[in-house]
């Protein structure tokens, strides 16, 4: 039997993990205990997204187990075993805000958790492919002193430099910069997983997204702005920007695009190896372009105010060069835009609100 095992498979990226998995393997194990309603309120709650799961993928087993207790996932890994072809390692603690607040949570969940997580493969089906959500944090905030120039409604990088075509790849540093406390547990994270390749010979890919982002989005204001924007701009709710003038700039790619990136490295897999995944010049907008492109789709004007402190550690311009994963799975390619991914959210979000 072929088994993928998915943790936080009730959140954006598992539970699409799960649907395309679904009909690639004999079974899809969750776990997923709904810390993010701890996280961020039960607004942010995943068990709909959990209940929508099982009632749709009757080969899909979800396990309500905290990634902390590696007596817990001990008991899940015996279960299964060698028959454990896929591990996908999304979850975790997503906000920098939030991590200072609870600093030994947000490290324990994060760090911990994904250490917990790797001893399980090596232990029990060390040939498995281990592929781990990271993200862009782990640059701490080196992005914010590229050359970059305000234009009217976004900040970009000066033509002239080569990050200018592509973005941002995989060369920039990680050191000596400040990350906050979620991109430094993130960062230890991502670190363990190129180690377990590099030093144990284990297949794990380290994939640092930008904004990850889809209809299945529990956004909440601390993490998830696109899918929370586009739920302030249905429900008529305020919406807060934070510094920058509202010019910051992010690349956004569709969970469906992410997964595809995974099943095209769980099909070649390498050994630690790193990648920058995010929507790059093919997706990327501003805060206020952001907003006018759900006031279009919702009819809806968006009521937002402006405050002058920026987020502790927040880009202020990101777009990921994803030329490296390219060169290597040259069949992979963006399937959904921006437009496409925000009227898929508010398809969905009409649904639920």
């Amino acid at each position: 039997m072929n088994v993928a095992l998915i943790s936080g498979s009730s959140g954006l990226i598992g539970s699409e993990a799960v649907s395309f998995f679904s009909d690639k393997f004999d079974l899809i194990v969750g776990i997923d205990n709904n810390l993010r309603e701890y996280f961020f309120g039960s607004e942010a709650s995943v068990e709909w997204n959990k209940k929508r799961l099982e009632d749709t993928f009757p080969n899909f087993k979800s396990y309500s187990v905290d990634i902390r207790s590696s007596e817990s996932l001990a008991s899940i890994f015996l279960k299964y075993g060698s028959d454990i072809k896929l591990i996908l390692h999304a979850a975790a603690q997503p906000s920098h805000d939030w991590a200072a607040k609870e600093p030994f949570t947000d490290f324990s969940v994060n760090a911990n958790g994904t250490l917990n997580m790797l001893e399980m493969c090596r232990l029990n089906c060390p040939q498995a492919v281990f592929i781990f959500t990271s993200t862009n944090k782990v640059y701490g905030d080196t992005p914010n002193f590229l050359p970059l120039v305000e234009l009217e409604d976004r900040w970009e990088i000066d033509t002239a430099h080569q990050y200018h075509p592509q973005g941002i790849d995989e060369s920039m540093s990680i050191d000596q910069t400040k990350h906050s406390l979620f991109g430094a547990s993130k960062l230890a994270a991502d670190v363990l997983v190129q180690e377990y390749g590099k030093y144990f010979g284990m297949n794990t890919g380290i994939f640092r997204g930008g904004c990850l982002t889809g209809p299945n989005h529990s956004g909440t204001q601390l993490h998830g702005f696109l899918a929370y924007l586009m739920k302030c701009a249905i429900t008529k709710t305020h919406y807060s920007i934070f510094g920058y003038k509202g010019k910051q700039v992010r690349d956004n790619i569709h969970s469906w695009d992410l997964v595809n990136m995974f099943w095209h490295f769980y099909n070649n897999p390498r050994q630690g190896e790193v990648y920058n995944a995010g929507g790059g010049r093919f997706s990327n907008c501003s805060m206020i372009e952001a907003i006018r492109i759900c006031e279009t789709i919702t009819g809806n004007k968006v009521d937002f105010s402006y405050k002058e402190t920026n987020r502790i550690g927040d880009h202020i311009w990101w777009i990921s060069d994803v030329s490296k994963f390219k060169l290597h799975y040259p069949n992979w390619t963006w399937k959904y835009d921006l437009e496409e991914t925000l009227s898929q959210m508010h398809k969905n979000f009409k649904q639920r609100f």
